[in-house]
């Protein structure tokens, strides 16, 4: 997996899990995964925005248009059914990823 495709993959990853509790839009999308990574993970607008583009392109987010708690129009995303089981795929196989990376980096000489 490339640089590219590891942050790609991870990115969707947080995406749809930030969508667990419901649908949110993007801002809120991308404050959520701030927060939640205490501030290390702070995704750019130039990076949030086309991973939901790409992600509803492939039919694993659908969307549609309301009003934030701020009375702005926005797109409010949430998982399809496709975009749930994408997801407990691949929080299964990045658990399994990131445990090896943590035993290499901890069982170097």
């Amino acid at each position: 997996m490339s640089g590219s495709d590891l942050f790609t993959g991870t990115l969707d990853l947080l995406i749809l899990r930030s969508l667990r509790a419901g649908p949110q839009h993007g801002y809120a999308i991308g404050r959520w995964i701030r927060e939640r990574s205490a501030g290390v993970l702070d995704v750019e607008e130039g990076a949030l925005y086309p991973a939901l583009h790409r992600l509803e392109r492939r039919g694993l987010l659908s969307a549609r248009w309301g009003r934030t708690d701020t009375g702005r129009r926005a797109k409010f995303y949430e998982p399809t059914p496709e975009g749930e089981r994408r997801l407990a795929e691949e929080s299964d196989r990045w658990t399994e990823f990131s445990s090896a990376v943590h035993a290499v980096l901890d069982g170097g000489a």
